[in-house]
């Protein structure tokens, strides 16, 4: 990490290996602020829902680095000439369902006249500096655990283009609406020093990334990784949304996709909304974090391990 420090003031960690989307202030030895922000378009047709899913994909970055929320500020981008704000009482009471189950408080926010809605917060948390989740902490022979399946790039375009079954549909929600709090203590308690959310730049790019920060190869097992019921078969239909594409083609230079095809390039490079923790775990911990992730409710898999190597993303 670089760190700029004055005799009179805290800390401020920054640097991309801090995480993707956050910023760490420290104030003493033991106790570290972590702020970030992030809102999203809507991805479902339930206004409620779509709060749901946008404040717990904003709060992910702050799980993702071990941490735990203390209050958020609401950003809303609302076309106040076609949209009612009755519904948009409905995003933010969708918000504050999960700002409640997640322990922290909405204090405020910020809203702005745009013509394509737009809702997520803005969150602060507290972290122990000492055990931070960085996306430069893999090391050399640890097992990669992802907590929650993919396809949810694949699934919301389906639902918006009304060929996704309820099914389908509802276990998208589920699993955006599922917080990543459980994950992340199970991460530092094991611990874990290197993890990251996935969520719009793909398993692709968020590990990816994670390889080069951390100077380890990713070697991954296709058959291990989780995808959501109905995933495979949209995505073989054609229905695969504009941001897996471009993950794909920014992951390139960095993937070895062996015999795969270009469906499971695309498959992996899915650009998540609200997605899992992806970490490295040492071997003798696997099994135990794998057994309580499953006992939460978290469809985790042991994707894959890290190797040395020059930093790239294997797929077997």
């Amino acid at each position: 990490m670089r760190h700029l420090q004055t005799d009179h003031h805290p800390e401020l960690v920054v640097g991309t290996d801090t995480g993707d989307d956050a910023a760490v202030w420290q104030l003493d030895a033991h106790r570290a602020l972590v702020s970030t922000a992030d809102f999203v378009t809507p991805v479902v047709d339930d206004a409620r829902m779509w709060g749901r899913v946008a404040a717990a994909n904003s709060v992910s970055d702050v799980y993702a680095m071990g941490g735990r929320p203390l209050f958020a500020l609401n950003l809303v981008c609302w076309n106040t000439d076609e949209l009612p704000t009755t519904l948009l009482g409905d995003v933010l009471a969708g918000g504050q369902d999960i700002a409640s189950a997640a322990g922290f408080a909405i204090v405020g926010g910020h809203t702005i006249d745009d013509p394509e809605p737009k809702y997520g917060l803005s969150v602060t948390g507290e972290v122990d500096p000492n055990r931070i989740l960085t996306n430069a902490g893999l090391r050399i022979g640890q097992d990669l655990i992802l907590t929650k399946p993919l396809g949810i790039g694949v699934l919301t375009t389906a639902i918006k283009a009304g060929v996704a079954s309820e099914s389908e549909t509802d276990a998208a929600v589920t699993s955006m609406t599922r917080l990543n709090d459980t994950a992340a203590r199970l991460a530092v308690d094991s611990g874990v020093t290197g993890c990251t959310d996935v969520t719009g730049f793909g398993l692709l790019g968020h590990l990816g990334r994670m390889a080069v920060e951390s100077g380890v190869r990713c070697e991954l097992d296709f058959g291990s990784i989780p995808f959501l019921d109905g995933t495979i078969t949209h995505a073989a239909a054609g229905i695969m949304p504009g941001g897996s594409r471009r993950n794909l083609a920014w992951g390139a230079d960095i993937l070895d996709a062996g015999n795969h095809d270009e469906l499971n390039q695309l498959l992996v490079a899915d650009a998540q909304t609200s997605g899992g923790l992806i970490f490295g775990v040492d071997s003798d911990a696997t099994d135990a974090v794998l057994s309580e992730l499953h006992a939460t409710g978290h469809s985790a898999s042991r994707i894959g391990v890290t190797s040395a190597g020059s930093p790239q993303i294997i797929l077997r």
